[in-house]
């Protein structure tokens, strides 16, 4: 009975020891996987913040680019403004002229007529 006692004793010894040993390494292997998928998150986190640096300075670009184009139409009709002036200013003296030229004209005749 001793015998039996003592080998069932040493086969339970021996099977908790290995259940033991058994998860030990599952929660190795488990805590491993889990360091496996936050550096595979990680990555995927520093590509998405990449592809969105990229993506705002492509829109910045565009806006800075868009701010330019605004810029140059706004000079543009600035000049046209200015051109539109000068052309109005221009009238205004050739009919002033005419207008000088019409009154000494008609000094003339009326000086002729006395």
């Amino acid at each position: 009975m001793k015998k039996i006692f003592s080998s069932l004793l040493l086969t339970c010894v021996l099977t908790a020891t290995m259940a033991a040993f058994a998860q030990d390494q599952m929660k190795q292997d488990d805590m491993k996987k889990d360091d496996t998928k936050q550096d595979t998150m990680k990555k995927d986190e520093m590509k998405k913040d990449k592809k969105a640096k990229k993506a705002s300075k492509k829109d910045a670009m565009k806006h800075d680019d868009m701010k330019k184009d605004d810029m140059k139409k706004d000079d543009m009709k600035k000049d046209d403004m200015k051109k539109d002036d000068m052309k109005k200013d221009e009238m205004k003296k050739d009919e002033m002229k005419k207008d000088e030229m019409k009154k000494d004209d008609m000094k003339k005749d009326e000086m002729k007529n006395n």
